[in-house]
């Protein structure tokens, strides 16, 4: 099998925790994934909507102030911040098992484990909106075992302007700093120690793009100072094998990588 992504990429990727794939979505396709996360926002797409976790977004821009995360649908509107369980999306989930993502969960995980997705959800900045996300590592301590990879694809343009993913170069590899925290998340003080500005790169993508994170990789993001949408669909996958500690199932996308 052809692979798709170099050695040489693969050294960047370790060294830096995260790496630019490129453009992966054609303008077509691109165009009907945001259509349709646009027609689960407004309540008029062909799915169960009792199984999708939906959140609405903050009008303060505070984390805090962001909507309940709970299933159902909350009303049509574009001003969702986030909707989780899209691998129950015949579209999304077709797109979550495209062969270059196959490849990579064969390279972090081996060719013989069998992956699920932990989460596929699609993450939101409404124009002249967005929720401040604060610095975080992506962890569980619900799981026997971490996820380490999110694929995050930007279907609209990520910009510094209006809340594009900030991260902190290498920062992946110095393990999970506030490993006590149920998602991640650091402290303020943990937060200036770890996170200074000249740090911080700003991961700018085109509609399209899409980028490999490594889940210990410490990342942020600000609120939507534009007038253009940040839409994001973000995939995290995961070890088929790993056990929830409250007894969470996962989806079975590949019952084992490429080879």
């Amino acid at each position: 099998m052809q692979r798709l992504i170099s050695d040489e990429d693969w050294a960047k990727y370790e060294d830096q925790g995260y790496l630019v794939l490129g453009k992966l979505l054609s303008d077509e396709d691109l165009a009907a994934l945001q259509q349709r996360i646009d027609d689960i926002m407004l309540g008029t797409a062909k799915i169960d909507y009792d199984r999708i976790l939906m959140q609405l977004d903050s009008t303060s821009g505070l984390y805090q102030d962001a909507g309940v995360q709970s299933k159902g649908w909350k009303g049509s509107t574009l001003a969702y911040r986030k909707i989780q369980d899209l691998e129950l999306d015949d579209l999304f989930c077709e797109y979550t098992e495209r062969p270059i993502f196959r490849e990579i969960c064969e390279r972090v995980h081996g060719p013989e484990t069998p992956i699920a997705c932990f989460r596929a959800m699609f993450m939101n900045k409404p124009a002249k909106q967005g929720t401040y996300l604060p610095w975080h590592q992506d962890a569980w301590t619900a799981l026997d075992r971490q996820p380490l990879i999110t694929l995050w694809t930007a279907l609209d343009p990520a910009t510094k302007a209006n809340g594009c993913v900030e991260i902190i170069p290498g920062s992946h590899k110095q393990g999970l700093i506030n490993p006590e925290h149920g998602s991640g998340f650091l402290t303020e003080e943990q937060a200036a120690d770890f996170c200074r500005k000249d740090q911080i790169v700003y991961l700018e993508l085109k509609p399209g793009e899409v980028a490999l994170l490594h889940n210990w990789l410490l990342h942020s993001s600000d609120i939507n100072r534009t007038d253009v949408s940040r839409r994001a669909f973000s995939v995290c996958y995961m070890d088929g094998n790993t056990v929830a500690s409250n007894g969470e199932k996962f989806t079975p996308l590949f019952e084992k990588a490429a080879v």
